[in-house]
C-alpha cells in the first residue's frame, strides 16, 4: 500500500480513469484508487496524504444520491466528515467538468471539496492556473487559480495528460514532506 491515498467520486467512469492514471504515474507512492462510495470514513482517515477527485454534475453538484445515481459518492460521504479533524492531512484535489456545456459551474466540485476539507483543518495543495480555459463561473476559482487541477475530458482531453504530469510534479514535494 502506497502512502498517498487516492479517492474519487464518479458518474460516467471518467474520474475513475483519471484516478487510475494518477496512481500509475505515482507508482509505489500511491495506493490503489478507491471509489469514495465504496469507502469508509476509517479508510479515508487512514491516510495523511490524499489525492481526491470528482466530476461536477448538473448545476454544480457533487455526484451522489440527489443526482439520481444509485451508487453513493461524495454527497453522501462528506457529512461523515462533520466531526472529523483533518489537521495534519495534506490533500490535493482534481476535478472534471465540461466548460462548453456547463460554463457557469465549471469544476465546482473542486471548490466544494476544498471548502469541506479546509473547514476541518486539512492543508490543500495543488492550485492550478485558470489560463487556457473558457468558462463563465466556478466555485473552484480563487483569484487566477483553481483550488485544484481542472480537467475537461470533453473539450480539452488532449491536454489532460500534460496537465496531470505538470500538476503531479507540483504536488509531489508537498505530499512527500
Amino acid at each position: 500500500m502506497g502512502g498517498i491515498g487516492i479517492f474519487f467520486g464518479t458518474d460516467t467512469g471518467r474520474t475513475r480513469l483519471v484516478a487510475k492514471q494518477i496512481a500509475r504515474k505515482l507508482g509505489e507512492l500511491a495506493a490503489t484508487p478507491v471509489n469514495i462510495g465504496r469507502s469508509t470514513l476509517a479508510d479515508f482517515l487512514a491516510y495523511e496524504r490524499l489525492i481526491v477527485g470528482s466530476p461536477t454534475l448538473g448545476d454544480g453538484e457533487l455526484p451522489g444520491g440527489s443526482t439520481g445515481l444509485s451508487q453513493p459518492s461524495w454527497e453522501e460521504f462528506l457529512p461523515q466528515l462533520a466531526d472529523a479533524d483533518l489537521a495534519g492531512k495534506t490533500i490535493a484535489i482534481f476535478g472534471l467538468g465540461d466548460q462548453q456545456k456547463y460554463p457557469n459551474e465549471f469544476v465546482d466540485a473542486i471548490g466544494i471539496l476544498h471548502d469541506a476539507f479546509v473547514a476541518r483543518g486539512a492543508r490543500v495543495v495543488g492550485h492550478w492556473p485558470v489560463a487556457g480555459y473558457e468558462f463563465t463561473a466556478s466555485r473552484a476559482v480563487d483569484g487566477d487559480h483553481f483550488r485544484g487541477l481542472a480537467l475537461d475530458q470533453h473539450g480539452q482531453a488532449s491536454l489532460s495528460e500534460s496537465r496531470i504530469d505538470t500538476w503531479l510534479e507540483q504536488i509531489k514535494p508537498e505530499l512527500l514532506r
